[in-house]
């Protein structure tokens, strides 16, 4: 009796917990877009409903590690990398102290002259998106610039610039820019959140929580108690009703001889 109340609280105790940890975590940055010169700067702040978190990150040459250990420079939520070099392409989130993280930005850091500034975060579906092609070298207004997207020419701009207006989930993909003379972008990925058809001025709802191996043996802990009880009543139930009927057929055989 005494280990089925300690299970009970405990698993009591863990739904308390696990509302409390289960909170939202955002990722910004200045300026928000998802290709760099080198040399350029870029600070990135987390945001978590309740509690701290911290930024993190994953590249090819030094792996996951989090801000600002040699890297950044941490002031309050905001990590600010004041000189981007190549080395620093990665991904980077946030992630509160429950382990909740957030949507991962991808960065990318060229030395060539040009980049595509498009959005590192997602969009939502019917927004109006414009992607800038800039050459580093120049810096006039009439750039006349290639756009492709998932490596298929889709036109070009004389101002270096192409609007999507209304995107949809059909324009997510990897767009690239070209300058003649000058050369190409790296690819950078669109993504598109589609927004729900019922409400579409009401922000995304959050996924709903998967169920966590303790949550699962904690239902099970509380289910079984009254699992076996119904079963344990329906045993008992059975074996009275199969006492009366033996009962009921030993009147009447005594019935029967006594006529």
């Amino acid at each position: 009796m005494k280990i089925g109340v300690f299970y009970l609280g405990f698993c009591v105790l863990h739904t308390f917990a696990s509302s409390a940890t289960n909170k939202e975590v955002f990722i910004q940055m200045t300026p928000s877009r998802s290709q760099f010169f080198q040399y350029e700067r870029v600070s990135l702040s987390c945001d978590v409903s309740a509690g701290g978190s911290r930024l993190r990150r994953n590249t090819t040459t030094r792996g996951t590690e989090s801000c600002p250990y040699g890297w950044g420079t941490l002031n309050g939520s905001t990590c600010t990398i004041t000189t981007l070099y190549v080395s620093d392409t990665g991904l980077y989130w946030c992630e509160s102290e429950s382990g909740d993280q957030s949507q991962t930005v991808h960065i990318t850091v060229t030395a060539g002259p040009v980049i595509l500034d498009s959005p590192a975060l997602p969009v939502m579906e019917r927004d109006t998106v414009t992607l800038s092609c800039t050459n580093r070298k120049t810096s006039s207004a009439n750039l006349t610039a290639d756009f492709y997207k998932d490596g298929v020419f889709i036109g070009s701009s004389s101002t270096g610039n192409m609007t999507i207006h209304s995107v949809s989930p059909s324009d997510e993909g990897l767009y690239r820019c070209n300058v003649s003379g000058a050369g190409g972008s790296a690819d950078s990925w669109l993504t598109v959140r589609v927004s729900d058809p019922a409400a579409p001025d009401a922000p995304d709802a959050p996924d709903a929580p998967v169920m966590s191996v303790s949550r699962l043996v904690c239902h099970v802990i509380v289910g079984t108690p009254y699992l076996l009880s119904t079963i344990i009543l329906g045993l008992i139930y059975r074996d009275r009703r199969a006492g009366q009927l033996v009962a009921e057929d030993r009147r009447h055989d005594v019935i029967m001889e006594v006529e």
